[in-house]
């Protein structure tokens, strides 16, 4: 009988679409989660990683959103995530993030505009509509089309408010909106006008111009340094209740080694422990909005 319920389960489960995040046989895992990540260095470290343990590492993008959740529901065994977990989503629970990398975020423009900079307050002025002409900017006489992401909880989207409104709600003005920063990044190319803020690891791979903010170009060492004002952790997500934790911690791991930092760094991307800089403004951060919120 318990038998027969369980295969019920697993046809009922199956049904729906929900695939447990069990490796296969030959040794695989399942990391599902913001496409960005995937670009800017798990192609890359996958491989590596199977080449030395044998495990395969099966990539699907979705977004920072789908990795934190399919994790938490043990739907997938690794997660992609380029921000923090919302701690009130209880669909978000149970999760645990370890950042591994830096990434830049980045003002892309079509590569016919001739702007090559943009200041931090202007770009927070085209995100409300107060800059709505390229002309402002030392462009054409042309309507600005700001291209944005769908939602309020995309990796992208809450990062861009948080870095540049300390707001995780605060509404853009935008032309139009995106499931996804692949299509965003895209549409860019072929819109003349457009504007949008994308991570340099998938942006640098388009055919789109990246522009100087407040002077300083996203440069690996720029970034590195703090000296580029936009950026953020990239997180591998996982379960500690998950069957396959132990692997999956072995890969983390290998991530967090001085061969995987190298896969990381070769890839144009900041290992998270290089970033020195990074960790100490991301710790004064906190510190401040604890301060700010009465916590000590």
């Amino acid at each position: 009988m318990k038998q027969l319920t369980l295969l019920a389960v697993c046809m009922i489960l199956l049904s729906l679409g929900v695939r447990p995040a069990i490796a296969d046989q030959q040794g695989s895992l399942r990391w599902v989660g913001c496409g960005i990540s995937k670009k800017a260095y798990m192609v890359a470290l996958a491989e590596a990683y199977e080449k030395k343990t044998g495990t395969k590492i099966d990539l699907e993008g979705g977004g920072a959103t789908r990795g934190i959740r399919e994790v938490a529901a043990s739907t997938a065994d690794i997660g992609g995530s380029c921000r923090r977990r919302i701690f009130r989503a209880d669909d978000e629970r149970g999760v645990t993030q370890v950042p591994v990398a830096w990434d830049a975020l980045v003002v892309i423009v079509n590569k016919s505009n001739p702007v090559q900079n943009i200041t931090l307050d202007d770009l927070r002025r085209v995100y409300l509509g107060q800059v709505s002409n390229w002309r402002e900017l030392g462009g054409a006489d042309a309507p600005i089309k700001l291209f944005a992401r769908k939602g309020k909880i995309s990796g992208v989207g809450r990062t861009t408010r948080k870095l540049l409104f300390s707001d995780y709600d605060q509404e853009f003005v935008a032309s139009e909106m995106f499931d996804s920063t692949g299509p965003l990044e895209q549409a860019v190319t072929g819109e003349p006008n457009a504007i949008g803020i994308s991570g340099i690891s998938s942006a640098k791979k388009r055919d789109v111009k990246i522009l100087e903010l407040d002077g300083k170009y996203p440069s690996y060492e720029n970034v590195q340094s703090g000296n580029y004002l936009l950026y953020r952790p990239l997180y591998l997500v996982y379960n500690e209740a998950s069957p396959n934790a132990e692997q999956i911690k072995d890969f983390i791991q290998f991530a967090d080694s001085e061969e995987g930092r190298d896969v990381i760094r070769n890839n144009g991307t900041v290992p998270y422990l290089e970033g020195l800089n990074l960790m100490k403004n991301k710790l004064d951060e906190s510190r401040q909005a604890r301060r700010e919120s009465g916590l000590r």
